[in-house]
């Protein structure tokens, strides 16, 4: 019995290294293609989810519900909130969307995450994009699920005090593009991130002088050097809520000031209350 187990655990690891020759070979001879906006689905699938669903399986111990909202085929945008000090909510959101639903999320990020070498083009190699109306108009024309954070900098930024509490949603860009696409949005409510990296202070001058929107204290950071960046192990729960459709409303509807503030303010309100009703159902961050 053991030696069988050994010889199984021996074709394993030689599979394993078969595929990441191949993998390697593929790379070297660039034998491998992206879209437009930079999307590498094979370098996404064997480098970075993989990563990625560590800390979302093992580290953040995710719960997922409402994943029978997410559209099996077609465009939409979700919209969700933003938090943890450092943005990995987008990222443990796609793997919710890819692993969950079989579907790939193309995430809208600031210009900052695009301003910075590495990580942008990781982004771009993760299949996410800038956000704006055309890179967004273009992706949810193909069919593809738009994820989006209205928030932004204020969600991500804003202190351990005001957790859980939604900043303002942007000027009504979410609004503009669904309608303008004619796709649903679909609300998603994100609890854990909060508490990864409580902030408990800004250096102001420091994140001036880098050019950052911010730059955080932590518990943990900078006092205990680089150890302080690795994230705290709260528990996770992404929850999606019911589609929005907006077929009701006409072509003209995305050039209307009023039906664009009272669509936000909707979709703002949906995700408070999944906020709050998810806060509740997950009870302590960290058991």
């Amino acid at each position: 019995m053991n030696a069988h187990r050994e010889e199984r655990s021996d074709d394993g690891l030689e599979r394993k290294i078969a595929s990441g020759l191949a993998f390697l070979r593929r790379r070297i001879a660039g034998e491998y293609e992206v879209d437009e906006f930079g999307f590498d689905p094979e370098f996404n699938g064997t480098v970075l989810l993989p990563v990625a669903r560590a800390l979302y399986e093992h580290w953040f111990r995710t719960e997922v519900f409402g994943l029978e909202h997410v559209p099996e085929k077609g465009g939409a945008l979700i919209v969700a909130n933003h938090s943890g000090t450092v943005p990995l909510d987008g990222i443990m959101l796609s793997v919710a969307v890819h692993d969950g639903a079989d579907r790939r999320l193309r995430l809208l990020g600031a210009d900052l995450v695009y301003q910075m070498p590495l990580l942008g083009h990781l982004s771009r190699k993760a299949g996410h994009t800038l956000a704006g109306p055309a890179d967004a108009a273009r992706l949810l024309g193909k069919g593809e699920l738009v994820g989006v954070f209205p928030e932004g900098f204020k969600g991500v930024g804003k202190p351990f005090a005001d957790r859980y509490k939604l900043q303002r949603f942007g000027r009504g860009g979410i609004a503009q593009t669904a309608l303008r696409a004619g796709v649903p949005i679909i609300p998603a409510a994100i609890v854990g991130a909060e508490e990864i990296y409580p902030k408990i202070a800004d250096f102001r001058p420091l994140a001036r002088l880098l050019g950052l929107p911010y730059f955080p204290i932590t518990p943990t950071f900078p006092l205990l050097g680089v150890a302080g960046l690795l994230p705290l192990p709260s528990k996770w729960m992404i929850q999606f809520g019911e589609p929005m459709s907006l077929a009701e409303y006409d072509a003209d509807a995305a050039d209307d000031p009023m039906t664009v503030f009272n669509i936000t303010d909707h979709v703002r309100e949906n995700v408070q209350q999944m906020l709050y009703d998810t806060l509740l159902r997950r009870g302590p961050a960290f058991l």
